[in-house]
Formats: C-alpha cells, sequence, structure tokens
C-alpha cells in the first residue's frame, strides 16, 4: 500500500521542514507529494530516517536469557525484530560470535544463527543482516567464512582478539573467565587448557586475517576492527582494507582513525548512561572531539535513539548531527546508499517520533514502505 505522511516535523538533509512524504513499492515517490491509498498523521511528531544499527548482539539474551538455558532460535528472533522495531530501527545487524568456543559462540550455533535468518527474513519487520564477529584464532573457521563471503551471505565482517585479554590475564579475570566457562559448557580448568592451546597458534593469525582480508574486500563485504589497541594496529587494519574502527581502546588510537578518515564506532549505550560499563573512552567526549561518526545498539537496542535526543539535549551536537551517527553515517559507512535519509528513491525507511516528554518513543516503523509497528492506531486511516 502507499503511503502519505502528512503533518509531521520531517529531517530533509540537515534540516526540519513541515511537509509530506509519500511512500510506494518500498521507496519514498516524493518529499512533498499529495497523493497515497493510506495516509499517517504524523502532527506533532518527528518524521526521521530509520536507525541503522550495524553493531548489536542484544539478540543473544533472547537466545540464552540465562546460562545453559536456551530458547528456539525462531522465537528469539521473532522476539528481538518486535525489540528492534519498537526502537525505530529499521535495518540491524545481528553481531553474530563464532568463536574457537564452543557452546553459545561456537561454530555450530553460527551456522544456525544464519540459516534462521536467511530463512525468517522474508516474515521480519526490520531489515535483518549478519554481521560475522570473527575471533581471529579461530582459524579451522577461515574457508568456511571465505564461502560465506563468496556467497554474499554475511553483511559485514569484523575481527575480534578476546585471546590476550584471557591468556595473559587470566589470573587476575576470574570472574571473566569463569563466565566464558561456563557459556562455553565446559570446566574452568578445560577452558584454560583450550585457551593455552589456540593461543600457541597465534603465529598464523596475521595471515589468516589477510586472506579473510582479501576476500571480503573482492566481495564487497565491509571490514570492521573490534578493540583497536593502538594507533600501529588500527594502520595495519587499515592496510587490509578495514576503514571501520569498532570500540578502540585508546584516544590515540581513535585520533589515528579520524585522521585517516576511518569511521570510529562506539556504543550508543554508552551516551545514555553517561559513560562506559567497563570504565572505557566517554561516547559523548568522543563526539565532541570528532572521534565518533557511528553510534550502535552495542547491547541496548532502545539506546540509539536514546543517545541521539541526549546529545542534542546536552548541547554536545545538534539533533540533525547526532541522528546522522545513527542513520546516514553508519548506512554509508558500510556500503548501503540506498537508505539512511529522506529523499526521492531512497528506501522508504522511516520512523516517527514522540519527542517532546521525558524520553522519545517510537509512534510508528515502516520499513521498505511497509507499516510494521504502530502505537496509536487512530494515526492511519486510508482514503483520500
Amino acid at each position: 500500500m502507499d503511503i502519505r505522511i502528512e503533518g509531521g516535523r520531517v529531517l530533509v538533509g540537515d534540516r526540519f521542514e513541515d511537509t509530506t512524504v509519500c511512500a510506494g513499492d518500498g521507496v519514498i515517490d516524493a518529499v512533498g507529494g499529495s497523493s497515497a491509498a493510506g495516509r499517517i498523521d504524523a502532527r506533532g511528531l518527528m518524521v526521521l530516517p530509520g536507525v541503522v544499527d550495524i553493531h548489536g548482539d542484544a539478540f543473544e539474551r533472547q537466545l540464552m536469557p540465562r546460562p545453559g538455558v536456551h530458547f528456539a532460535m525462531d522465537i528469539a528472533l521473532f522476539d528481538t525484530d518486535r525489540q528492534v522495531i519498537a526502537n525505530g530501527i529499521t535495518t540491524v545487524f545481528h553481531g553474530v560470535t563464532w568463536s574457537w568456543e564452543p557452546g553459545l559462540r561456537g561454530a555450530g550455533n553460527a551456522r544456525a544463527i544464519l540459516a534462521a535468518m536467511e530463512e525468517l527474513q522474508p516474515l521480519l519487520g526490520a531489515d535483518t543482516k549478519f554481521h560475522l564477529r570473527h575471533e581471529t584464532f579461530n582459524l579451522a573457521a577461515e574457508p568456511e567464512i571465505i564461502d560465506w563471503i563468496g556467497a554474499r551471505r554475511i553483511g559485514v565482517l569484523a575481527f575480534n582478539n578476546h585471546m590476550p585479554a584471557m591468556k595473559d590475564n587470566a589470573p587476575v579475570r576470574p570472574a571473566k573467565i569463569a563466565e566464558m566457562a561456563q557459556r562455553s559448557g565446559i570446566s574452568r580448568d578445560a577452558f584454560q587448557e583450550l585457551v593455552l592451546g589456540i593461543a600457541r597458534r597465534a603465529d598464523e593469525v596475521p595471515g589468516s586475517i589477510a586472506r579473510l582480508s582479501a576476500a571480503a574486500n573482492a566481495n564487497g563485504v565491509p571490514l570492521l576492527s573490534h578493540d583497536d589497541i593502538s594507533p600501529e594496529q588500527r594502520r595495519w587494519y587499515r592496510s587490509m582494507g578495514c576503514r571501520l574502527a569498532e570500540f578502540p581502546t585508546t584516544i590515540e588510537t581513535a585520533q589515528e582513525a579520524a585522521s585517516a578518515g576511518d569511521h570510529i564506532v562506539l556504543g550508543a549505550p554508552n551516551v545514555v548512561r553517561g559513560g562506559s560499563h567497563i570504565g572505557w573512552i566517554d561516547a559523548k567526549d568522543m563526539i565532541a572531539r570528532g572521534l565518533c561518526s557511528i553510534l550502535a545498539s552495542d547491547y541496548y537496542y532502545p539506546a540509539p535513539l536514546i543517545a541521539a535526543f541526549r546529545l542534542a539535549a546536552d548541547g554536545v551536537t545538534t539533533i540533525e548531527k547526532a541522528w546522522a551517527l545513527v542513520s546516514e553515517i553508519p548506512a554509508a559507512a558500510v556500503d548501503l546508499t540506498d537508505r539512511g535519509v529522506i529523499a526521492a528513491r531512497r528506501r522508504a525507511d522511516l520512523i516517527l517520533v514522540e519527542a517532546t516528554g521525558r524520553r522519545p518513543h517510537v509512534v510508528a516503523t515502516i520499513v521498505a514502505g511497509r507499516l510494521v509497528y504502530l502505537t496509536e492506531a487512530a494515526r492511519f486511516y486510508c482514503g483520500h
């Protein structure tokens, strides 16, 4: 059904306009158009491009809400989808870790999630994509990942390495080791032995990263590096064609990324909570310093929406610029140039937001021209 959104304040480019938006066949027909079979009364609301969330793993809580307690993949994905669209996320990349660990982040689970996402995609409200978080010491996975890349089964590939923290700091981080062992479904002693065995192949890791990067670059799959620890490491990943730095761990590393025009991804929950939950970089300060270009949900789907408005309310930036951090810029960074802005012939991924109360909330979500979420039924009506 064609939809006309009327009476709202529409974010067009870098400013808000009192205008209408018409959508048909999944795309925006016109800004300022007049005819459509279905209408949405957006009076008192802001009309924004949908959130493009390129890094989020909160769906794992639906798969395993407690250690050792599993739920069916379809239940988890449908429940996650409801959370996503209710928070204005129209494109979501589920961050799936494929590690050398067994259990939740093992090979079987990664394969099952990918297969379920591909099967259920037509039934989901949000455009749902696979963000493969590859643990770089998971050398055995390389051939299969290259096959997935060639078949364009994954949306983005991120390089993660949690081995140094576990191998070197295990004596001082017993709680973390115990948590990971429990998640893996094996004893702590067995987990420690697994870590030691995997670590012995450290010399093979750079070559594996280079081969995976080459495959991704050849097939147009964007690359991300996670938790870069130094400017040198960021430069090395950049030499592999990886231009997105997720959660750099030092100011100097972020400065290196920004100076070369790399995108810097930080967590929107950091903005909402007023700081990192583990004491790392403050996202609001980084944004103010020009050292963050993208905010992602990370582990909490309501965060991107709330964070953008928090940044504006706190005077860090304008709402127009803050919204680009969760929509236009992430879309462009992962080569989804058909969305992220409200303009003719772009995907009709739109959200209607009530922003006059204590916190913003989503009233309606439209994905590729489909109304997938609506909290106030009286705002929608058919006819001219």
